[in-house]
């Protein structure tokens, strides 16, 4: 009996397994009309983001993805990288953090759709808007254009990608997770440059990406002229505002950037985009233009790592983005969007399949309804009023819509959201150091060599263009000649007018000079003083890129580095820039590839001494204890880049400030999948006078949440429970840590919010006993704003608010 049971057990899992796996394997049908995608004959209203499987690790993967699920995503959108993948013609790699196919199928076990931008051509500040450098040396080139050698390669590369995500099965059409793909991206905005050769490209990209057959539609973004069937999609970050419309009735609108932040360039301050103004713009889109599909650029940003950065653009990418660098909750900015999400799921099928109607409701506020044939309802109040709140009537209720607002209703009665309306907590990073190197017997320094003509190989009677002679296997490249003088004179004049990014004079083999460029004004002159021996003279211009230009027609063209040197003095005026020069590619320490633990026991290295320009420095550490992200600190770095264990971390450019004189970026990330348990190798290259003394080690970590709610802010609402909820504040930290310490807390008219605050004349002087019984040692809390909890109305009449800070520890 016992036996039959087991056996008729094994039965039902065989057939319980067989069906799974018929299921897995089943392809699903991917279309589209003019209200959505459509899934397996299912309309889809889709919330995407966009995570780039290079800018992050392997090991970060599944914890990204799983935090983009949880906070209402059903899609994952990447680039793919061609500069990574064919490095040389021919020659693919799709190893580590390269792994595209690993990170789709990521995607796929934890249950998501994934979009696929294969560009080729993607901008997304990477460094040569992901062409491969070896592409500008193909004979009769012209990038992005109606160009027989272009587009050979263009269709290799996109030929390779398809076919390799079709081998794998991970189509939707196969039973895998890619719903829609891109190609090129953004041309509408240099089409007019090519002419003639401009839409016929078009034309030609969007035919030869359809006829791959991938069985799933594809897109071009910002381009209005995407021929059929290609979907032409938004960027940008007000897409429901903006004059986009899908250019044939019969195709979706879509969004596919959706930008969370702002690049970041080097000189620049962070410049944030509010959660509020985010929802806003999403469920406007929604309700204007019928949107249902709408991606995050970025969900996560992640890191620049290596020399991948495009011109001046910052190591860390999108810090701002819902998921920060180091993949932690963005707060309020993940837990809004999350609520929005939710919203948005309980009206969705009525939004994709019900009759739109839209009618004001005052000088600036509108109504757009959906309504079924059953009778289901969904409302969304507009007040595109960014200086005033309003209160509307609509269905014979009254609703208050605070300014540049939209109140989501599911059922045409019930406010379950209000965009401008933060419920969610407030979260704080900190960076605490776990390592300090700043003892000088801990740094060893090798001096990088000042290059000088007689040492180079490459000649050349004038001024060669920087990036064609890198070709971009190196940031630097060494300039050199030497000046015949009759006389000594101590005030010669010398002048390097230059195209970027960075430039330092030697002569003689002392820097006499620095000056560099900035984000889209890279040209300079660099002016210096200087003192010339009777005799031969050595000058020694260091070149250096900070990334290569990203974006514009004709980028094969692009040009950078010195091209006009003359000097002045006793001898009169002299222009060199047609003498004879000589060249060095890179620096010594590259070539011998000094960071690696066996390129660093090739050179001799000596006791740190002092702060010097052109210096490798290089010390130990074992890896700190506990999960928390690694970054290290730099601030007392010039410029230059870092690598621990033979993998560099990104370029550092901390003497590049602000007009508030503070670095763009003071913390780089050392992903503890770089490192071992001990004996961690770590080095620098610095080009100008920092000091590696005062570098620290920090662990990454949320220290302290916050939340503040109004009578205005009910929480979360399932539309049909009519009895009125309080609002509360509810506060969670992050795992392993609970609430320590009680920073601040007021039930009364507190002044401020979560980024400044202070007792207000209204005040609950029992406000901190409450809280902390409520929260202390708990890594989860909830305070209702109610009078009964906090033992009666310290001010009758006056609308109350609640605000509290908590350490977590």
């Amino acid at each position: 009996m016992i036996r039959r049971l087991i056996y008729a057990d094994m039965c039902r899992w065989w057939a319980w397994w067989l069906l799974a796996a018929a299921v897995a394997v089943r392809g699903e049908d991917v279309t589209y009309d003019g209200r959505s995608l459509i899934i397996d004959g299912q309309r889809k209203l889709l919330f995407s983001g966009s995570i780039h499987y290079p800018r992050s690790t392997p090991d970060m993967w599944p914890s990204l993805i799983r935090k983009a699920k949880e906070g209402g995503l059903h899609v994952i959108q990447t680039y793919t990288f061609w500069n990574l993948h064919e490095p040389q013609p021919g020659q693919y790699d799709f190893s580590g953090s390269k792994d595209i196919v690993r990170f789709v199928k990521e995607i796929q076990a934890q249950g998501l759709y994934a979009c696929l931008r294969i560009g080729p051509y993607i901008e997304a500040e990477w460094t040569y808007g992901g062409f491969p450098f070896w592409l500008h040396d193909v004979p009769g080139i012209v990038f992005r254009s109606d160009n027989e050698p272009f587009k050979l390669y263009m269709q290799n590369y996109t030929a390779k990608i398809v076919n390799m995500m079709k081998s794998e099965g991970l189509y939707a059409s196969q039973g895998g997770p890619i719903i829609l793909s891109q190609i090129e991206n953004e041309y509408q905005n240099i089409e007019a440059a090519f002419g003639e050769k401009g839409p016929s490209y078009v034309r030609w990209a969007a035919e030869m990406a359809v006829g791959l057959e991938t069985g799933v539609p594809w897109d071009m973004c910002k381009q209005d002229d995407a021929p059929d069937p290609v979907i032409n999609a938004c960027n940008g970050m007000k897409c429901g505002e903006i004059n986009f419309a899908p250019n044939s009735p019969n195709k979706p609108a879509i969004w596919t950037e959706n930008w969370t932040s702002f690049i970041q360039v080097y000189g620049t301050n962070a410049t944030l985009r509010s959660a509020e103004d985010i929802a806003y713009h999403v469920a406007l889109f929604i309700a204007r233009k019928n949107g249902s599909y709408i991606n995050y650029y970025m969900y996560h940003g992640g890191t620049n790592f290596g020399r991948t950065a495009a011109s001046f653009i910052i190591t860390g990418y999108y810090d701002q983005a819902p998921l920060d660098e180091y993949g932690l909750l963005r707060e309020p900015k993940y837990g809004h969007l999350k609520e929005l999400h939710a919203a948005i799921k309980m009206c969705s099928q009525i939004l994709l399949s019900g009759t739109p109607n839209n009618f004001s409701l005052g000088q600036s506020q509108q109504a757009y309804v959906f309504r079924g044939d059953s009778g289901a309802c969904a409302a969304f109040l507009i007040n595109s009023d960014g200086k005033q709140s309003a209160v509307v009537q609509f269905q014979n209720s009254s609703y208050e819509l605070p300014r540049k607002s939209i109140s989501i209703l599911p059922d045409c009665k019930t406010v379950v959201f209000n965009t401008a309306k933060v419920n969610t907590q407030s979260n704080t990073r900190s960076m605490q150091p776990a390592l300090k190197f700043d003892s000088a017997g801990q740094w060893e320094e090798f001096k990088e060599q000042v290059v000088e003509f007689d040492d180079t190989t490459i000649r050349a009677d004038t001024l060669l263009e920087h990036m064609n002679t890198t070709k971009d296997v190196s940031d630097y490249l060494w300039y050199t000649l030497s000046l015949q003088q009759d006389s000594s004179d101590p005030k010669s004049a010398i002048s390097v007018k230059s195209l970027g990014h960075v430039l330092h004079i030697f002569v003689n083999g002392e820097l006499v000079g620095s000056a560099h460029g900035a984000f889209r004004n890279s040209s300079f002159t660099l002016e210096s003083t200087v003192s010339l021996n009777e005799g031969m003279n050595n000058i020694s211009l260091l070149s250096a890129t900070v990334g290569l230009p990203d974006s514009g027609p004709y980028l094969e063209h692009s040009t950078l580095g010195p091209h006009k040197v003359t000097i002045e003095g006793s001898e009169g005026s002299q222009d060199l820039s047609n003498n004879s020069w000589g060249y060095q590619v890179g620096l010594l320490g590259e070539k011998l590839q000094i960071y690696t633990t066996k390129g660093s026991n090739v050179v001799q290295w000596k006791e740190f001494s002092s702060a010097q320009p052109l210096v490798w420095y290089k010390t130990f550490f074992d890896e700190p204890e506990g999960n928390d992200p690694l970054a290290l600190n730099l601030g007392s770095m010039g410029k230059g880049e870092v690598w621990v264990n033979g993998q560099s971390i990104g370029r550092y450019w901390v003497s590049f400030r602000t007009l508030a004189g503070i670095p763009s970026q003071t913390w780089y990330n050392v992903p503890r999948s770089f490192l071992k348990p001990t004996g961690n190798l770590l080095i620098l290259f610095e080009e100008e006078h920092g000091n590696p003394c005062n570098i620290t080690l920090d662990t990454v970590s949320i220290t302290s949440v916050c939340g503040h709610v109004t009578d205005s802010n009910p929480p979360f609402q399932i539309p049909w429970k009519r009895y009125a909820r309080r609002p509360k504040v509810q506060l969670n930290c992050p795992p392993n840590r609970n609430i320590s310490k009680i920073l601040f807390a007021s039930f009364g008219r507190p002044f401020g919010d979560c980024s400044a605050y202070a007792v207000g004349s209204c005040h609950s002087s029992n406000s901190r006993a409450i809280v902390e019984e409520a929260c202390i040692g708990k890594r989860k809390c909830s305070i209702s704003q109610s009078y009964k909890r906090f033992g009666g109305d310290p001010c009758p009449g006056i609308p109350k608010s609640l605000l509290v800070d908590v350490q977590c520890g």
